[in-house]
């Protein structure tokens, strides 16, 4: 142990960062609990119609009743939520949830900025989620934001190595 330094001081710099890194991976764990709280709850309502469809603005009705008429958007919309929602419970790809909600939450976001306001601060604070989230996630999404990619190399073969074999 170096001796400018005082045991006791050296001990809480440690106990201080290992604090800060517990506070953070809490703060973590509780943002994406709440995250798949969120996005299940909001499936598992959506794809077992528990509850009707709140009043809203008559553009954003008009734009909801666009999506309906698919007869399809919903109930993938829904599937999806319910999806990501458990993968965020469970803490298990995690990263792969983030992706699959963060176009939905983009759309939660502009419908509720742009057409519904009364929502905007529930948008708000789920868009903050995610962000947060994907900023403590950032290193699995490295690979997907490189901008020269590379595809991965094809598993080795006995016959393709023959022909290579072959070919020297």
């Amino acid at each position: 142990m170096d001796e400018a330094v005082e045991p006791g001081a050296t001990r809480s710099a440690w106990a201080g960062a290992a604090h800060e890194v517990n506070m953070k991976s809490k703060s973590v764990i509780a943002a994406r609990i709440l995250l798949g709280l969120v996005f299940f709850a909001f499936g598992v309502s959506g794809l077992l119609q528990l509850s009707p469809p709140s009043p809203m603005p008559e553009r954003a009705a008009a734009f909801m009743a666009g999506l309906a008429a698919s007869g399809y958007f919903f109930p993938l919309l829904h599937a999806t939520y319910v999806i990501a929602g458990a993968a965020l419970l469970s803490g298990r790809f995690v990263p792969f949830a983030l992706i699959l909600l963060a176009p939905a939450i983009v759309n939660i976001f502009a419908v509720h900025l742009f057409l519904a306001q009364a929502g905007l601060p529930l948008a708000t604070v789920v868009s903050a989620l995610e962000l947060f989230l994907a900023w403590s996630y950032r290193e699995s999404f490295r690979p997907l934001l490189s901008a020269r990619a590379g595809a991965a190399p094809a598993p080795a073969s006995p016959a393709r190595e023959s022909l290579a074999a072959q070919a020297r």
